[in-house]
């Protein structure tokens, strides 16, 4: 338990100088890959997931940072 709450800590800190985009990117990948995980239970499953909700919280970030 401590040891996810570490990383979960030096991600925020990473993400925390990042564009509204990336930081999206991050949060969907990690959402992604818990959802293909607990969806399929292999590490395959967890892969795509993170690929699927990066790509599309990369997406949605991005266009929250677009002016007008």
């Amino acid at each position: 338990m401590k040891k996810t709450l570490l990383a979960l800590a030096a991600t925020m800190m990473i993400a925390a100088g990042c564009t509204t985009a990336e930081q999206t990117a991050v949060g969907g990948a990690a959402v992604g890959a818990g959802i293909g995980a607990i969806a399929t239970g292999d590490v395959g499953g967890a892969a795509v997931g993170g690929l699927i909700g990066g790509g599309a919280g990369y997406l949605l970030g991005k266009s929250q940072d677009r002016q007008g």
